[in-house]
């Protein structure tokens, strides 16, 4: 059993962070969205505290404590889309396509959503196989 699934699915997001800056390497489907879908839930709670607290700006659509928490997961963020990208083949250097309105962002999420490369790429081994080591 994958050691990801026996702590539940938080620890998708825990890795992920634990691999702050990591870019290098490969990251699962699972991880990806586990971790965009703890960040969703995230930002939808420190949305309401700031609205509680009333630190929520209307022009900036955030409040302090969603605006902290967003820096905070920035390089997590990048890094995940990175390991996501080597996953399915495919260089960093794609994650650039997402400056291009709407054509970038579909690109991203069809290469998000495509199952990874079976076996070794050239980024390393399969997520899915055996737990991937650092590099040394």
């Amino acid at each position: 059993m994958d050691t990801n699934q026996q702590g539940g699915e938080m620890n998708w997001f825990l890795e992920v962070l634990r691999k702050y800056a990591v870019f290098s390497g490969r990251a699962r489907r699972m991880e990806y969205w586990m971790f965009y879908l703890f960040s969703f839930i995230f930002t939808i709670v420190f949305g309401i505290i700031d609205a509680v607290v009333g630190s929520f700006n209307p022009e900036t659509g955030m409040g302090l404590f969603g605006g902290i928490y967003l820096l905070a997961i920035i390089i997590p963020s990048i890094a995940v889309l990175v390991r996501r990208l080597h996953d399915t083949n495919r260089s960093g250097w794609w994650l650039l396509i997402g400056l291009i309105p709407i054509v970038g962002a579909i690109t991203l999420l069809v290469f998000s959503v495509l199952d990874g490369t079976p076996g070794t790429n050239q980024y390393g081994g399969n997520p899915k196989v055996a737990p991937v080591l650092p590099p040394t």
